[in-house]
Protein backbone atom coordinates (compact mmCIF):
# COMPACT_ATOMS: atom_id res chain seq x y z
CA UNK A 1 0.00 0.00 0.00
CA UNK A 2 1.52 3.37 -1.00
CA UNK A 3 2.28 6.10 1.51
CA UNK A 4 1.39 9.75 1.25
CA UNK A 5 4.09 12.40 1.57
CA UNK A 6 2.27 13.75 4.63
CA UNK A 7 2.59 10.38 6.37
CA UNK A 8 6.34 10.29 5.76
CA UNK A 9 6.75 13.84 7.03
CA UNK A 10 4.67 13.07 10.12
CA UNK A 11 6.85 10.09 11.02
CA UNK A 12 10.01 12.12 10.50
CA UNK A 13 8.62 15.06 12.46
CA UNK A 14 8.18 12.82 15.53
CA UNK A 15 11.94 12.18 15.64
CA UNK A 16 13.08 15.51 14.22
CA UNK A 17 10.55 18.12 15.43
CA UNK A 18 12.72 21.14 14.57
CA UNK A 19 13.97 19.84 11.21
CA UNK A 20 13.43 21.37 7.81
CA UNK A 21 11.82 18.50 5.92
CA UNK A 22 10.99 18.41 2.23
CA UNK A 23 9.29 15.36 0.72
CA UNK A 24 8.96 14.98 -3.06
CA UNK A 25 6.96 12.24 -4.81
CA UNK A 26 9.31 11.31 -7.65
CA UNK A 27 7.01 9.12 -9.71
CA UNK A 28 3.50 10.12 -8.64
CA UNK A 29 2.86 6.58 -7.44
CA UNK A 30 3.23 6.99 -3.67
CA UNK A 31 6.14 4.55 -3.65
CA UNK A 32 9.15 6.56 -4.83
CA UNK A 33 10.07 9.64 -2.83
CA UNK A 34 12.97 11.96 -2.18
CA UNK A 35 13.38 13.45 1.26
CA UNK A 36 15.62 16.25 2.45
CA UNK A 37 16.01 16.41 6.22
CA UNK A 38 18.08 19.21 7.71
CA UNK A 39 18.41 18.97 11.47
CA UNK A 40 20.82 20.11 14.16
CA UNK A 41 20.92 16.58 15.61
CA UNK A 42 22.94 15.53 12.53
CA UNK A 43 25.87 17.79 13.45
CA UNK A 44 28.97 15.67 14.00
CA UNK A 45 27.42 12.56 12.47
CA UNK A 46 28.59 11.12 9.18
CA UNK A 47 26.14 10.64 6.32
CA UNK A 48 25.52 6.95 7.10
CA UNK A 49 24.69 7.76 10.73
CA UNK A 50 22.34 10.54 9.65
CA UNK A 51 20.53 8.30 7.19
CA UNK A 52 20.24 5.47 9.72
CA UNK A 53 18.54 7.92 12.07
CA UNK A 54 16.04 8.81 9.33
CA UNK A 55 15.34 5.16 8.51
CA UNK A 56 14.83 4.45 12.23
CA UNK A 57 12.29 7.30 12.35
CA UNK A 58 10.30 5.58 9.59
CA UNK A 59 9.69 2.68 11.99
CA UNK A 60 9.91 -0.22 9.57
CA UNK A 61 7.93 1.33 6.71
CA UNK A 62 10.82 0.51 4.33
CA UNK A 63 11.57 -2.97 5.66
CA UNK A 64 11.74 -5.65 3.00
CA UNK A 65 9.45 -6.31 0.06
CA UNK A 66 6.32 -5.81 2.18
CA UNK A 67 7.28 -2.31 3.33
CA UNK A 68 4.82 0.50 2.61
CA UNK A 69 7.56 2.69 1.17
CA UNK A 70 9.48 1.23 -1.75
CA UNK A 71 12.19 3.84 -2.43
CA UNK A 72 13.44 6.93 -0.61
CA UNK A 73 16.31 9.04 -1.92
CA UNK A 74 17.72 10.81 1.12
CA UNK A 75 19.60 14.04 1.57
CA UNK A 76 20.53 14.71 5.18
CA UNK A 77 22.67 17.39 6.81
CA UNK A 78 23.03 19.74 9.71
CA UNK A 79 21.99 23.36 9.12
CA UNK A 80 24.61 25.76 7.77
Amino acid sequence: MPMRAEEIESLLRESFPQARITITDLAGDGNHYAAEVIDESFRGLNRVQQQRAVYAALRGRMDGPNGELHALALTTKAPD
